[in-house]
C-alpha cells in the first residue's frame, strides 16, 4: 500500500513522518520540485522508524511523478505558504496553477487514486483538483473541518479548563474566516455545550478559531504545520483502514445543503473509496444563512480562477 505526498515542507513532512508512525503504509513517497529537499526530510524521518517500531518505507524524490505510481492515496500539500499579512484568498492564483499542474501528474499515475488537498485556499484548491483530475469528487476530499474542529476543541478546553478528548464538535463551511460553527452540534462527553457556556461565550472562542492558523504565521513567519499534518494522517488512517469515520470534509455538493458545485466543509463518512455519504443536517435559518454566505465568499474566488 503506497500513500504519495506532494510538497516535502513543513506540512508534507510532518504529515509523513506522523503517518509513518502508525505503521499502517507499505511506501510513503515523499515528492518536491526542490533538488535534494525531499530525499534529506526521507532520510531523517527514516532514521527515526527504528525508534518507533515502524515498518513504513518512506522514500524521497525530486520532481518524478512515475516513482508515485500506483498510490493509493495523494496527499497535495504543496503551494505557496502564508506570510504575515496574507489572507488565504491571496493566494488563489499562484497556487491554482501549482494545484492543476500537479493534479494532472499524479493522476496520470495513479488513476485509481483518493486525492486529499491540504493546499490553501483549500476549498478552491479542492474544487481545482477535481475538476482537473475528471474524476468522480467523492475520491477528490479537502482537509479542513477536521484541523478547524481540533483548534477549537483546543482552544474550549483551555476556556473550561476540562480534557479537550471529551470534546466533541462540528464546523461547516469554508476553512478559516468564513466557517460556520454548530453550537447546537458540540457536546462534552455527551452533554450539551449549553451547560457549559453560553452561545455568546463560545462565540468568543469560535472567532480565536478562526484566527488560529492566522496567529501561527504572526508568530512563525509561515503557516501552520503539525496540527495540519495530523489532520491529514486522521482522514489516511480513515481510507485506509475503512472505518467509516464521520469528519468535517470539504466536499463538492450536488445539491445538498441547496447548494451546488462547489467545495464546502460538511459532514461525511470516510472510508476505502473515499467519501461514501455526505450527511446532510437539518440547519435553522441562522445557520443556513452562515453556510450560504460561506460558500459565496468561494464561489467568489472560483470565479475569479475560471
Amino acid at each position: 500500500m503506497k500513500v504519495t505526498i506532494i510538497g516535502a515542507g513543513n506540512v508534507g513532512s510532518s504529515c509523513a513522518s506522523l503517518l509513518a508512525q502508525k505503521d499502517i503504509v507499505r511506501k510513503i513517497i515523499l515528492l518536491d520540485v526542490r533538488e535534494k529537499f525531499s530525499e534529506g526530510k526521507s532520510l531523517d524521518i527514516s532514521q527515526m522508524l527504528p525508534l518507533v517500531r515502524s515498518n513504513t518505507q518512506v522514500i524521497g524524490i525530486t520532481n518524478d511523478y512515475s516513482k508515485s505510481k500506483n498510490s493509493e492515496i495523494v496527499v497535495i500539500t504543496c503551494g505557496i505558504p502564508r506570510k504575515p499579512g496574507m489572507s488565504r484568498d491571496d493566494l488563489v492564483q499562484i497556487n491554482a496553477e501549482i494545484i492543476r499542474s500537479v493534479t494532472k501528474e499524479s493522476i496520470f499515475f495513479s488513476p485509481k487514486a483518493k486525492f486529499i488537498i491540504v493546499s490553501n485556499p483549500l476549498d478552491v484548491m479542492a474544487y481545482v483538483s477535481y475538476i482537473t483530475a475528471k474524476v468522480d469528487s467523492t475520491r477528490v476530499i479537502g482537509m479542513a473541518g477536521i484541523l478547524d474542529s481540533t483548534r477549537y476543541r483546543y482552544f474550549l478546553s483551555k476556556k473550561l479548563k476540562l480534557s479537550p478528548y471529551d470534546i466533541q464538535s462540528l464546523l461547516l463551511g469554508g476553512h478559516g474566516d468564513t466557517m460556520v460553527p454548530l453550537y447546537r452540534y458540540t457536546s462534552i462527553s455527551g452533554i450539551p455545550i449549553q451547560e457549559f457556556i453560553s452561545e455568546e461565550e463560545n462565540n468568543v472562542i469560535i472567532e480565536k478559531t478562526k484566527k488560529g492558523g492566522e496567529e501561527v504565521v504572526n508568530l512563525l513567519g509561515t503557516s501552520a504545520w503539525m496540527a495540519p499534518g495530523a489532520s491529514v494522517v486522521q482522514m489516511v488512517e480513515a481510507i485506509l483502514k475503512d472505518s467509516k469515520r464521520i469528519f468535517s470534509c470539504s466536499s463538492f455538493l450536488k445539491g445538498e445543503y441547496d447548494l451546488r458545485n462547489i467545495y464546502l466543509g460538511v459532514p461525511v463518512i470516510l472510508g476505502k473509496s473515499g467519501i461514501e455519504k455526505i450527511i446532510e443536517l437539518q440547519l435553522n435559518e441562522k445557520e443556513k444563512y452562515l453556510l450560504t454566505q460561506s460558500a459565496n465568499h468561494i464561489k467568489r474566488m472560483i470565479d475569479k480562477i475560471n
